[in-house]
């Protein structure tokens, strides 16, 4: 087994509760997960270190002082990881917005209940016959 196949069911979600998204969404979710994690962080902080060290110190001058080209990989980056992280945190605030709505219903049928809870009690407590 490749390791590309193994990233893109990472990236795409298969096996996970997300049935009823688009391809689109999938992709979004995946790249967020991935951007936000700990280990796209060290992996960038990685590359970055190397390329500035090969590029500085090294053998290897391809990008010199004040790295261009670095710069210019780190900008298209930033150029379609946030609108992918924003799609994705669009969606989940629908999500949200959407269980909140139905936490909402659930709350007002439950103060009904308890409104006619309080009714029956109030019955009860007037039938009783009062103390002595």
């Amino acid at each position: 087994m490749t390791v590309a196949p193994v990233f893109f069911r990472r990236l795409l979600g298969r096996g996970t509760a997300k049935k009823g998204l688009t391809f689109g969404q999938k992709v979004a979710d995946g790249l967020a997960a991935l951007i936000g994690s700990w280990r796209f962080i060290i992996a960038q902080t990685i590359i970055l270190a190397a390329w500035v060290a090969l590029n500085a110190f090294g053998f290897a001058h391809f990008d010199m002082y004040p790295f261009i080209l670095l710069n210019l990989f780190l900008s298209f980056q930033a150029a379609y990881a946030t609108p992918i992280l924003l799609m994705s945190q669009n969606r989940q605030a629908e999500i949200d917005r959407s269980t909140l709505n139905e936490d909402l219903e659930t709350d007002r049928a439950e103060a009904t209940d308890i409104l006619a809870i309080k009714a029956a009690l109030a019955e009860i407590l007037l039938r009783l016959p009062p103390k002595e």
